[in-house]
């Protein structure tokens, strides 16, 4: 949301930090002070040619913020919106500092983006406007593999991405780690396998670490784990799609709503999700989709009766004034800022379990960080060691065979399958959310926090501010 209609996520964020450091007395104001801050800003704009023979040029207002430089390179999205403003790329960018913490991915936080219409511009003006975006950070030192590493974000994709790596190698023609200046790459630009699906992912896995926790899932009155549970889905973009499929497919979940910036869809008994994204691919409307009901206003949906409500569409969805009726028990923030604080305090008094953004939507700044090592090292997952696994792993079963005497099926013997780079990325996608809840866990029933999102921040803070302080840069 623009910062007009009063709204500031930089300053809900900073809310956020200052409730989690209250709980952490070792750590001086002035750290806290140096931690909230946004270390480089950058704002800029730039024409763009547009097809009218009056006007001629459209001036378009771009933005790229490093919020913190403790850790190098720094790492955040690029959107491209109406609803990007400073304010807002400042929040996200902080967000990212301590997402990356809470997953301990070694990078600083980061954000940029341009405020634009997408809908006016075709797509060679689009490639016009994200060339021009990159060499305004390459001419101010905004952009590289070892100073700050974009990715894709609300309105950008891994074409944007193609067009951004192209143009940085354009001008860094002796950089050979170019390739890592950009992560959500095309897969034949060096990008990596899962890196697209990658936040959706993540969100099916923090959440089935949430709903397997017994005693939380008690409090609640429901039962473990995610088979059967009633989901709602705010946004159907590339997060809020995937984090739906994997609920349906990986967790046995009942996706009962769906819903788009121009309605939405609810059945009790559930829908199906992929004849959901074809349904929504060919007609850009889920009017006249069959076997569910539609709802003309979809933020309606957010106040449904459900278990678990993900809302993966922009920031700012629940608030004070609707956060009363929302029926979740539990809200899984797929977006970045979807719960406002004053919202969180209400929602805290109802007993809703709010899964935090920062950790929960993690699994796309997880999945970078693997596509930027590939980069570096220039050789993919699985391609030194695959084959070795899958001799080692056949000899194993021929000796098994031989000492039974007893054949192996064909089932059996398809476990000599040595992983793939998807099979890595998930696998290690899967150790980051797991380890990461699990010390969002601890601290919240050590230090008897009354949300996750706390004792998220008190992680991540209690991590930065070691950072400073070993590397000697805090005086």
């Amino acid at each position: 949301m623009s910062s007009n209609s009063g709204y500031n996520l930089f300053n809900e964020v900073n809310k956020f930090v200052d409730e989690a450091a209250q709980h952490l007395p070792e750590v001086s104001p002035g750290m806290i002070d140096q931690i909230k801050k946004c270390n480089s800003v950058y704002t800029f704009s730039f024409p763009v040619e547009i097809d009218d023979p009056v006007q001629k040029f459209h001036v378009l207002d771009a933005f790229r913020v490093e919020h913190s430089h403790h850790k190098l390179p720094t790492k955040g999205g690029i959107r491209f919106a109406l609803s990007v403003d400073l304010d807002e790329v400042k929040g996200l960018a902080s967000l990212m500092t301590y997402k990356c913490a809470i997953v301990n991915v070694p990078f600083g936080g980061a954000k940029g983006g341009v405020h634009i219409n997408k809908k006016l511009y075709n797509e060679e003006q689009l490639e016009k406007v994200m060339r021009r975006y990159t060499f305004e950070l390459i001419k101010k030192n905004f952009i590289g593999p070892a100073i700050d590493v974009p990715a894709p974000d609300y309105g950008t994709g891994e074409k944007e991405m193609a067009w951004m790596v192209d143009t940085y190698q354009m001008m860094r023609p002796d950089d050979i780690n170019a390739y890592g200046c950009v992560t959500g790459k095309p897969i034949v630009l060096h990008g990596i396998r899962g890196r697209k699906q990658a936040t959706g992912m993540g969100v099916y896995m923090g959440l089935r670490e949430v709903c397997n926790v017994k005693e939380d899932m008690d409090s609640l009155h429901l039962s473990t784990g995610l088979a059967g549970k009633r989901v709602i889905v705010q946004g159907f973009g590339n997060v809020g799609y995937h984090s739906a499929k994997f609920m349906q497919e990986l967790g046995d979940s009942q996706i009962i709503g769906i819903t788009e910036y121009n309605g939405a869809i609810y059945n009790t008994n559930g829908i199906n999700v992929e004849q959901a994204m074809a349904y929504w691919m060919e007609h850009r409307d889920f009017k006249g989709f069959p076997d569910a009901t539609f709802v003309e206003d979809g933020n309606m949906l957010l106040e449904k009766e459900c278990d678990i409500l993900i809302p993966a569409a922009l920031e700012n969805a629940i608030t004070e004034n609707n956060a009363p009726r929302v029926q979740a028990k539990i809200i899984g923030e797929a977006a970045n800022g979807p719960v406002t604080n004053a919202a969180a305090h209400i929602l805290r008094e109802k007993g809703t379990i709010v899964v935090p953004d920062m950790y929960l939507n993690a699994g796309g700044v997880t999945v970078s960080y693997f596509e930027w090592l590939k980069n570096l090292s220039r050789v993919s997952f699985g391609k030194l060691e695959r084959k070795y696994d899958e001799q080692v792993l056949d000899s194993t079963l021929k000796l098994i065979e031989q000492k039974t005497g007893k054949p192996l099926t064909e089932e059996e013997r398809d476990l000599i399958k040595g992983p793939q780079e998807l099979d890595l990325v998930n696998s290690g996608l899967d150790e980051t959310m797991t380890k990461a809840y699990n010390e969002i866990l601890e601290a919240r029933n050590t230090k008897s926090f009354d949300s996750l999102r706390t004792a998220a921040f008190y992680v991540a803070i209690d991590k930065i501010s070691h950072n400073y302080t070993t590397l000697g840069v805090w005086p």
